[in-house]
């Protein structure tokens, strides 16, 4: 305990210099635990994939569709338990920039893939017997003020048009990292409008989702679904519903790469700021240390000085921006939240944030450590004074 006491008064001998390096490293950290923050949320949704799902689409380009006449056809291959279909909508509510990922599926069987979105048993009745009904996780309903039986219009953008809805569930995320900002309506009132207005357009999809009764199976399904539809008009693939999310992902690889970047160097940025503060210590009490030479303290005593004092400058500043990161992070979701539908600073930010920071603690001191200890004690007793 007295050492600690030591070491916290010799870190604020200069109390305006030791407290800008810590807002300096608080701001760096917080900086650093918002990028990577950012990072994850663009995984979020290859994590929350499922073993057991796959997704199908078409072979040459995702934005290619596929007949609804597959889904038969898929149904009945072996290790297939169930089958749903769907496709990217592409509207926006109001204005453009109110955009939210919107799908038009088949509503009883993907609710029957996807147990993570959690309904009340009667709006989700209500919504599989409408069809017109919408169905919208909970944070994006709060964003916009809707209740259930308000009705919606969005403009489309793949589909020209008003297009109405009418809210009838409201789904809650099972797990920390489970879209709640997403917006499902009925693949049949879209299919039925179409076959109205652009027959050439009707009854193609964009995705079938299925479900295999083994995830041991997955493999084999998938290589037995696209043997089926080789050298047909619309050939397939079929991979990992976690491999079809990292396509998405990769398509913003170099934005995620500059990201990465940018955190390294942060951390570069924090370690310059200590280093140039313990410089400035060891550099101003070498005649001390000089002093302490002369009454038998060794190096590893003067060492340890150093490295405390680092450390100790170095996590306050950690414990700052780690406490600054929660609120920011969620202003930061509140203003982007439809960009980042799942945005929770993770317990291994948190540990790459304090892992980093004893590093740079470590790191900074260094050198300044190596001139004390071999600076020699006359040296060091001429600059007193």
């Amino acid at each position: 305990m007295y050492i600690i006491k030591l070491l916290i008064k010799n870190a604020f001998r200069h109390k305006l210099r030791t407290c800008l390096t810590v807002l300096s490293v608080a701001i760096a950290i917080l900086s650093f635990g918002l990028l990577r923050t950012v990072i994850d949320a663009w995984y979020a949704g290859v994590q929350a994939s499922s073993a057991s799902r796959l997704v199908t689409r078409h072979a040459v380009s995702i934005i290619l569709t596929l007949p609804i006449s597959y889904k038969e056809k898929i149904r009945q291959i072996e290790g297939v338990k169930l089958v749903s279909y769907g496709i990217w909508f592409g509207g926006f509510y109001i204005e453009e920039k109110n955009f939210f990922a919107n799908f038009a599926v088949e509503p009883k069987t993907f609710l029957e893939q996807y147990p993570e979105y959690i309904f009340k048993p009667d709006e989700k009745a209500a919504f599989l017997r409408d069809k017109k009904a919408f169905a919208a996780g909970a944070k994006l309903v709060k964003k916009y003020g809707w209740k259930i039986g308000d009705i919606v219009t969005l403009k489309g953008t793949i589909y020209p048009g008003n297009w109405e809805f009418v809210l009838r569930g409201i789904y809650k995320g099972r797990d920390k990292n489970t879209d709640d900002s997403q917006f499902f309506f009925h693949f049949d009132y879209l299919n039925e409008i179409l076959k109205k207005t652009v027959p050439a357009r009707a009854d193609r999809v964009g995705h079938y989702v299925i479900e295999v009764t083994s995830p041991d199976l997955v493999a084999d399904v998938a290589t037995r679904v696209d043997k089926t539809f080789y050298n047909s008009i619309a050939e397939t693939l079929t991979e990992t519903e976690k491999a079809f999310q990292l396509g998405f992902v990769s398509m913003s690889d170099a934005i995620i790469t500059a990201l990465r970047l940018v955190t390294f160097i942060v951390i570069v940025i924090i370690l310059a700021v200590v280093a140039n503060t313990i410089n400035m210590t060891a550099r101003e009490r070498i005649g001390e240390y000089s002093v302490f030479k002369t009454l038998g303290f060794g190096g590893w005593r003067i060492a340890g000085l150093l490295f405390g004092e680092s450390f100790i400058i170095t996590m306050m500043g950690c414990t700052a921006g780690i406490i600054l990161t929660f609120p920011a992070a969620r202003t930061f979701a509140n203003t982007v939240g439809s960009y980042f539908p799942t945005f929770n600073v993770t317990m291994d930010t948190i540990l790459l944030d304090i892992t980093f920071s004893i590093l740079v603690g470590i790191l900074a001191s260094v050198i300044p450590t190596w001139r004390s200890i071999k600076t020699p004690i006359a040296d060091g007793l001429r600059r007193i004074g």
